[in-house]
C-alpha cells in the first residue's frame, strides 16, 4: 500500500510546524512508493531546493532508506555513483530524505526537506515521517 494523501498532508503538516520552530525556509517533499509526488510545501525557499526535497524523497522511497543512508552505501562501496545519481530522473544521497512507514513497518512513502543544513533537513523530515509511524 502505498500513503494517502490525508496521511501525506499528516507528515507534511508535522514537518511545516518543525520547520517554522526552528525558523528555517525550507522546501518539504512527500512522495508515494513509486516516488511520485503527492503534496509539497515551499516555507520562503528559493525555488531550486524543491528539486532537492523531490529528488531526495525519491532516493529514499526507492531504495528503502533514508537518503543519507544510501550516499553512505555508495562512498562506502568505492564506485563512481554518475550513473546511479542520474538514475531514475535524478536522485541526491544527502540528508533530508527519510522512509515513511505505516504501524506494521512497511515502507509507505517518503518524505524530504531541503534548504537547511543537512541535519535540519534530516531532523525536519523526519517530524513528518514520525506522525505515520
Amino acid at each position: 500500500m502505498s500513503i494517502t494523501y490525508s496521511q501525506a498532508a499528516k507528515a507534511l503538516r508535522a514537518a511545516t510546524e518543525k520547520a517554522k520552530s526552528i525558523n528555517i525556509p525550507v522546501s518539504i517533499a512527500v512522495v508515494d512508493t513509486g516516488g511520485h509526488l503527492v503534496t509539497m510545501a515551499r516555507l520562503d525557499s528559493v525555488y531550486g531546493v524543491l528539486d532537492f526535497a523531490v529528488k531526495k524523497a525519491k532516493t529514499a522511497v526507492m531504495f528503502g532508506v533514508d537518503s543519507d543512508v544510501m550516499g553512505t552505501i555508495i562512498a562506502g562501496a568505492g564506485i563512481h555513483g554518475y550513473g546511479m545519481l542520474n538514475s531514475n530522473g535524478g536522485l541526491l544521497t544527502i540528508a533530508g530524505g527519510v522512509v515513511i512507514k505505516d504501524a506494521e513497518g512497511k515502507i509507505i512513502g517518503a518524505i524530504a526537506s531541503s534548504g537547511g543544513t543537512p541535519e535540519q533537513d534530516k531532523e525536519i523530515a523526519g517530524a513528518g515521517a514520525a506522525v505515520i509511524a
